[in-house]
């Protein structure tokens, strides 16, 4: 048991240092950071058990359904909602790059029990697979939903609605795709594999714009 929750444990947290360990100009407080963790694991009851309920009754027959509506929209709202709840007014998120850190916090929370939860049921055999796939994706949607809401809450008033509306739907729109992948096609992998290269690039890019927009505001206001 020990095994399984330690490879379940071990992508997620080596993913979210790597995140929190990039904001250059003032770490977050790490209480906050765990408790945003910790918010995005407790997700993962209620979520499994609406998923069940769709899934038992067939609610979303066609995989496309089932991959947009009945996953990523469910998953991604609400991680999106405990981001917007709990951290978006909050006033250590004082920076653009703030929101990539508590994004990828929440998700990861999420990503993990999911994880630890799932090689319980299958076996630590799946838990490289796993760190390749499942755990880093969810992160990396947590980015690009961090991203928007930072740019939302840093943003003018005239198009704050749209930045909010970005950090729903982008996350939601990837997990989709993602997920439709894994639904439709036998040889996934040969497809995923690419997907998973653009959304690395993607995130990545967002979390950089993200540093450079405070470095730019820093160095304005040091100088």
């Amino acid at each position: 048991m020990f095994v399984i929750i330690a490879a379940g444990i071990a992508p997620g947290l080596a993913i979210l240092s790597y995140f929190y360990l990039k904001d250059q100009y003032g770490m977050e407080p790490l209480y906050l950071v765990i408790r945003s963790f910790i918010f995005g694991a407790l997700l993962v009851f209620p979520i499994m058990f609406v998923q069940y309920v769709l899934e038992t009754e067939n609610v979303f027959p066609s995989p496309i359904l089932q991959a947009f509506i009945g996953s990523s929209l469910l998953e991604e709202f609400f991680k999106w909602f405990i981001f917007y709840v709990t951290i978006y007014t909050h006033f250590h998120f004082d920076e653009h790059y703030d929101g990539i850190v508590y994004g990828v916090s929440i998700s990861l929370g999420f990503a993990t029990l999911e994880n630890i939860l799932y090689l319980i049921a299958n076996g630590v055999q799946f838990a490289f697979g796993r760190a390749l796939f499942p755990v880093p994706s969810h992160a990396l949607f947590g980015v690009i939903m961090g991203y928007y809401l930072g740019k939302c809450k840093f943003s003018n008033r005239k198009v704050k609605w749209k930045w909010l509306f970005f950090s729903i739907f982008i996350p939601f729109l990837l997990h989709g795709v993602y997920n439709y992948i894994l639904l439709s096609n036998e040889d996934w992998k040969f497809w995923v594999t690419p997907f998973m290269v653009f959304l690395w690039w993607f995130g990545l890019h967002k979390a950089k714009k993200a540093r450079m927009i405070y470095k730019k505001s820093f160095e304005t206001f040091s100088g």
